[in-house]
């Protein structure tokens, strides 16, 4: 069985950090590249932040770059999203997600609440 969870979201004061994690279970986690997305209320799902499954390599959103940093742990099947100096914008849900070009698999977390309010 396909699982993603995530964790390490919650409140935080502009300015402040979060680390986000995801659990990966039920495939094999490191030929899968891992993607952070979020959604705020009455918004789209956007793509936050991506890393390929080998190498590492990553891409960010505009808005988030020079503050997010996404990392992975093969060993571990985990996922991370460092977040700092964080704004009242980066306030949505935030999802976990794995996608194999090869097979066209793609999964989902049930997402994690970031609020930033101060």
């Amino acid at each position: 069985q396909v699982r993603l969870v995530e964790s390490g979201g919650g409140l935080v004061q502009p300015g402040g950090s979060l680390r986000l994690s995801c659990v990966a279970s039920g495939f094999t986690f490191s030929n899968y590249a891992m993607r952070w997305y979020r959604q705020a209320p009455g918004k789209e799902r956007e793509l936050v932040a991506g890393i390929t499954s080998r190498s590492g390599s990553t891409n960010y959103a505009d808005s988030v770059k020079g503050r997010f940093t996404i990392s992975r742990d093969n060993a571990k099947n985990t996922v991370y999203l460092q977040m700092n100096s964080l704004k009242p914008e980066d306030t949505a849900v935030y999802y976990c997600n794995a996608f194999r070009q090869l097979t066209n698999n793609n999964y989902w977390g049930q997402g994690t609440q970031v609020t930033v309010s101060s």
